[in-house]
């Protein structure tokens, strides 16, 4: 049975660890590699000093790095804050201090455009990337770690979570306002993703493209 949110991969890597679970580009993972990556990922946001329902801020395109970092922050008992990758620096930065983010995931090219703004947000601990190297970023405001630094991190163990505990926090668009945080529970999370697999029949061997972005409710549940 599937309680919490990563373990609709972890689970999956046990039935069909060969099956394909993700392409992008060039790359595709099977769910056993999708597996082993959110489990490093989330040892090493443990390693960082990630707690029990802290947040981790996803602020990517979409790619394999994004869904190991949600998925991965879900494994260590995080909360993971999916960031639409069209948002401007100001409205990041709002997203940042608005739920309390601790970590923030995204690309060397992201981060420098964010800047200074990310000195004005006060619970932020530390930045990670994606992809490439921390050298354009030694002047930073914070700590940088490499997408190497944190998947190499020794093994840690989880953070206990149940169905209730918060999975993820969505931002609405702000078309009306502030954007506002709709905190989603695993038990939230997993109803929405049966809903919209049983609403569109998914079968084990289709493929789903996927335009919408991870920040938009619909775009994560399929």
């Amino acid at each position: 049975m599937t309680d919490l949110l990563h373990e609709l991969i972890t689970q999956q890597a046990e039935r069909g660890p060969d099956a394909e679970a993700l392409i992008h580009k060039k790359t595709r993972l099977s769910y056993r590699q999708l597996a082993d990556e959110l489990s490093r990922v989330a040892n090493g946001l443990l390693g960082l000093g990630l707690r029990r329902g802290e947040r981790v801020a996803v602020y990517l395109p979409k790619m394999p790095q994004t869904v190991a970092a949600m998925f991965g922050a879900s494994a260590a008992g995080g909360v993971f804050v999916p960031v639409n990758p069209q948002l401007k620096p100001a409205q990041v930065g709002y997203i940042l201090r608005d739920c309390n983010v601790r970590y923030l995931v995204t690309s060397p090219d992201r981060a420098a455009q964010l800047g200074d703004m990310l000195a004005e947000c006060p619970d932020l601990r530390a930045l990670i990337l994606s992809n490439g190297t921390a050298d354009r970023l030694s002047d930073f405001p914070l700590p940088v770690h490499t997408w190497e630094d944190l998947t190499g991190a020794p093994r840690q163990p989880p953070h206990a979570c149940i169905d209730a505990d918060i999975a993820a926090i969505l931002y609405t668009s702000g078309s009306t306002g502030r954007p506002k945080g709709v905190v989603l529970s695993h038990r939230n999370m997993l109803a929405g993703a049966d809903s919209v697999a049983t609403y569109l029949e998914n079968r084990a061997d289709d493929r789903l493209l996927a335009v919408l972005p991870f920040s938009f409710d619909y775009g994560l549940s399929q």
